[in-house]
């Protein structure tokens, strides 16, 4: 089962998302980050890719798309908060 992380596992899996470009959501416990692309095609591509990692791990992003920019969201709402899923997506997002 998916848990909450805690304060040890923050440290370890989601600070160095925060220096990678992740920034936690104002008043939610859950990260951030604004993917930006040379065109919509390139953007709703990487979209699509990262779709099936998601689905691969049943784990679905917030996400907003205008054009060739990509805001996403990650927090785990079975747990209510960020979980090492979070973290694992993040990571593969950046990778994609």
């Amino acid at each position: 089962m998916t848990e909450l992380l805690s304060d040890a596992a923050r440290k370890t899996v989601i600070d160095p998302l925060l220096d990678s470009g992740w920034r936690m959501v104002e008043g939610r416990d859950a990260i951030t980050k604004t993917f930006e692309f040379g065109d919509f095609t390139e953007a709703f591509a990487w979209m699509t890719r990262a779709a099936l990692y998601a689905e691969k791990w049943n784990h679905h992003p917030e996400w907003f798309n205008v054009y060739k920019t990509v805001e996403v969201t990650l927090s785990t709402h079975d747990v209510g908060g960020l979980s090492a899923l979070d973290a694992k997506l993040a990571r593969r997002l950046d990778k994609l």
